[in-house]
């Protein structure tokens, strides 16, 4: 077994939409970057890079490369899954937590764990997703932005 943390920060815009697990959460605001800029799918895919020990996201996808502008991080994750799958690993399960202040994701969560279930392959059942806030505090607290935590464990696949 293998076990990997990934982390991810963005900062929230106006001119966005917000996309989170895949799915797109009605808000005022969206968050900034590359990609559609998922920050759960984001730090899932760098707990499943990390727990298969092949550097990050970044590695993988550079915020430099034009072919990555807007994309689906999903999309980006499904690309991982396959490339652990190449390694012999297999995706066991994930925990994921997001927090922000606002909107309130309660009612997006078990659609946000079925689309990261189907991006790397497992059950819906190994797949969790919370939703948390900072009570105020710090750059969340204040609405500046949103971060997700993500553990994966990985598990060798035994040979034939």
């Amino acid at each position: 077994m293998r076990i990997g943390f990934g982390y991810d920060v963005h900062r929230l815009i106006e001119v966005r939409r917000l996309v989170l697990g895949g799915v797109i959460v009605p808000f005022e605001k969206g968050l900034l970057g590359h990609s559609d800029a998922d920050v759960l799918s984001h730090a899932v895919t760098d707990a499943i890079i990390g727990a298969a020990g092949l550097g990050d996201i970044g590695t993988h996808f550079p915020p430099s490369d034009p072919a990555y502008k807007d994309i689906s991080s999903l999309e980006l994750l499904k690309r991982i899954a396959q490339l652990v799958e190449g390694h012999a690993l297999t995706v066991s399960n994930i925990d994921s937590t997001i927090v922000c202040e606002a909107p309130k994701l309660l009612p997006y969560l078990m659609d946000m764990a079925a689309n990261i279930a189907d991006a790397v392959g497992c059950a819906r059942s190994r797949v969790n997703v919370k939703a948390k806030t900072e009570e105020g505090l710090g750059f969340t607290g204040s609405g500046a932005g949103i971060k997700a935590y993500a553990v994966a464990l990985l598990e060798e696949k035994s040979p034939r």
